[in-house]
C-alpha cells in the first residue's frame, strides 16, 4: 500500500530492524537512552510470542517512518495482567480474551497526518483470526485516541496505572474489521 511521498506499507522483520522502529519511538515520545534499552528488550521478547507480527512503514529510499506490532492476547502476559482488574472492576475482562492487541504503533512526527497510522493499523488487524483489537494508549486527548476512536475503538477503561509509566492510560477496544 502507498501513501505520499511515496511510503509504502508491509511486512516489517521487528526483531532485525528494532533499532530503527526505536528511534521512531523516541522521536515521537521523547524517550532517554536508558528507556529506549528497556523497550529494546520488551520489543525483543514480545516477538517471541505465538502469532506476534509487524508491519512498516517505509520511503522509498529505505528510511523506516513508522511501524506497528502486535499479537493475539494471552492473559499471562505482564499487560493483561496489568490491565485485568481495570476491566473486571466495568465486567468487561471478556475483552481479554479472543483479542489482537496492538502492542506499539508509532509514526515519525514528520510523517504524521497522511492516513500511515490509520494504514498500519487496519492492515495488521486485517490478517488477526480474533473477532476484537484491544489497546493502551495515554488517557488524554490526542490524535492517536482521534484516531482510534475514528476507528472503532472505545474507552473500556480509564486512568489505567501501569508499573513505572509516569501517567495514566486507557484501555481501549475495537470489534473487528475496524471501521473504514
Amino acid at each position: 500500500m502507498t501513501h505520499d511521498d511515496d511510503v509504502t506499507i508491509g511486512p516489517l522483520d521487528l526483531a532485525s530492524h528494532v533499532d530503527e522502529a526505536l528511534a521512531v519511538q523516541a522521536y515521537a515520545f521523547g524517550l532517554s537512552d536508558d528507556e529506549i534499552a528497556v523497550r529494546r528488550q520488551i520489543v525483543l521478547r514480545h516477538l517471541t510470542y505465538p502469532g506476534a507480527r509487524a508491519l512498516g512503514a517505509h520511503t522509498t529510499g529505505g528510511r523506516l517512518v513508522g511501524f506497528v506490532y502486535g499479537m493475539p492476547n494471552d492473559r499471562a502476559h505482564w499487560w493483561s495482567t496489568v490491565v485485568e482488574p481495570y476491566l473486571r472492576s466495568r465486567d468487561l475482562d471478556r475483552w481479554l480474551d479472543d483479542s489482537f492487541v496492538i502492542t506499539e504503533l508509532h509514526v515519525h512526527p514528520r510523517y504524521q497526518n497522511r492516513g500511515i497510522g490509520r494504514s498500519l493499523i487496519t492492515t495488521i488487524t486485517d490478517s488477526a483470526d480474533e473477532p476484537r483489537s484491544i489497546l493502551s494508549a495515554i488517557d488524554q486527548d490526542s490524535p492517536a485516541r482521534g484516531l482510534y476512536r475514528s476507528l472503532g475503538y472505545q474507552d473500556l477503561a480509564r486512568k489505567v496505572l501501569f508499573p513505572g509509566a509516569p501517567r495514566p492510560y486507557a484501555v481501549m477496544g475495537a470489534p473487528l474489521p475496524l471501521r473504514r
